[in-house]
């Protein structure tokens, strides 16, 4: 079985948030510098322990998160939205949230 095959049987049983957010995971794969490289082991078969060995996609060293910034650091970025989906992911937002205890 491909990965096209693989991934239309996965989709058939998913459920329609979880495929937005898949959606939106492969826009963005689709987006990074390097993705076309990965290459995967699909099979299924045990004929060996050479073909069970799967190939890992190289790790990016990621930004830091900047701990003990505040809620001011953020108005630099206040009324910065880029792009036309806007409307669509608020949306996304209030059909996915759940509601906080305090």
């Amino acid at each position: 079985m491909n990965i096209k095959e693989l991934l239309l049987q996965e989709i058939e049983s998913s459920s329609d948030v979880l495929l937005a957010e898949t959606l939106d995971f492969l826009r963005f794969l689709k987006t990074k510098p390097g993705t076309e490289e990965i290459s995967l082991d699909l099979s299924t078969e045990k004929n060996d322990d050479t073909s069970n060995q799967k190939i890992k996609p190289e790790i990016q060293e990621a930004t830091p998160i900047i701990r003990g910034s505040k809620a001011e650091d953020l108005l630099k970025f206040a009324g910065t939205w880029q792009g036309d989906d806007f409307e669509e992911c608020l949306q996304l937002v209030y059909e996915t949230r759940s509601s906080a205890e305090f």
